[in-house]
């Protein structure tokens, strides 16, 4: 279900929306087959802001809403446990406002997470504290019966600790939602419409990133490393949405150090020495999507310099950037093999 406040100041509304959702845990991985008992259900409750087009790029972006999220999952597996999150999330509207698609990030309490003596069967979440993502397509009508309206559609719930601490596998639920809308306002208030858009483009800027972090490899009861990477690399302003980027990458990842010892010492049918060098080298193209002071960035990697054989070649990077000023950034990012994470990186960066 959802139910919306919707309360009003100059610039923006607010309200609230609660949905029920239930629906099934995706087999990406044959290792948690064990662990799909049941089909999990929850509530996700969530604090919006309406934006009217008082800046540019909310018209730009077809009035968006922003807010905050709360969801709640019973996962229908003891060694599953349940799982309670906050969310930072956006909703973007199509056909006449009519499809909505939310996307959040945030972080998750698990509340039994992998334990080698009380819960080793639970190989999904190695740790309490998870990262989430999670994805909303509905259908939404508001005030269809006085101040109340009705949303439905599907909802995609990703859950990962990203290789912080192991095992990892993950979780991704698919679920059908239903909600109810609730506006404190009896009308809503009209969109802004004065956007007269040039084109913009900006000459070729330099970026450099430091980024780091801890993790560690698929080995349970192996240590937790700390990793550094140094990034350079040029973009290339599009339009007021987009840049494009080729660069660079310095990966100094711990945790392959010790992994390669533990391979040569106990897996001989491997082939690998010890002597291996745990750093690699990448070269990768990107692209940045701009929305507000906040951006989306997301990048495909090749190692370039690759001693030792860990989950591929590529790599794939994706996450969130926010400006402080023209030049200063931070930034959080999951990089990843596939479908395989290796780390959540916070960095930093300048933008010359």
């Amino acid at each position: 279900m959802s139910v919306a406040l919707y309360g009003q100041d100059e610039k923006h509304s607010t309200y609230f929306d609660l949905n029920y959702f239930g629906g099934n845990i995706a087999v990406h991985n044959n290792d948690i087959l064990h662990l799909i008992t049941g089909h999990p259900e929850g509530f996700i409750f969530s604090i919006n802001k309406k934006t009217y087009g008082n800046k540019a790029w909310e018209q730009r972006f077809n009035y968006p809403d922003y807010g905050a999220s709360f969801i709640y999952q019973d996962f229908k597996n003891d060694k599953l446990g349940d799982a309670y999150g906050l969310y930072a999330h956006y909703n973007f509207y199509f056909l006449k406002r009519n499809l909505m698609l939310r996307i959040g990030q945030g972080l998750v309490y698990n509340t039994n997470p992998y334990d080698k003596i009380e819960n080793p069967k639970n190989v999904a979440f190695g740790s309490d504290i998870l990262s989430s993502t999670y994805l909303m397509i509905n259908y939404k009508k508001e005030q269809m019966f006085n101040r109340f309206g009705l949303q439905t559609g599907f909802s995609l719930i990703h859950y990962s600790n990203a290789n912080v601490k192991a095992p990892n596998t993950s979780v991704n639920t698919i679920a059908f939602n239903v909600g109810v809308i609730y506006n404190l306002d009896e009308e809503n208030r009209e969109f802004i419409d004065n956007l007269n858009d040039e084109k913009f483009t900006e000459n070729i800027k330099f970026n450099f990133a430091f980024r780091s972090g801890i993790n560690q490899s698929d080995v349970i009861g192996s240590k937790q490393f700390p990793f550094y990477v140094f990034s350079g690399y040029a973009d290339k302003r599009l339009s007021h949405f987009s840049a494009i980027q080729f660069g660079a990458d310095v990966f100094f990842s711990k945790f392959l150090k010790e992994l390669i010892y533990y391979q040569s010492v106990s897996y001989p049918e491997l082939e690998v020495s010890g002597d291996e060098d745990y750093r690699r080298v990448g070269l990768f193209v990107g692209h940045e999507l701009f929305v507000n002071k906040l951006s989306v960035e997301t990048q495909f990697g090749y190692y370039v310099y690759y001693p030792y054989d860990f989950e591929g070649q590529t790599y794939l990077r994706i996450g969130l950037k926010r400006y402080f000023g023209k030049k200063i950034f931070g930034a959080v990012t999951l990089k990843s093999h596939a479908a395989k994470a290796e780390a959540v990186e916070f960095g930093v960066g300048v933008r010359l």
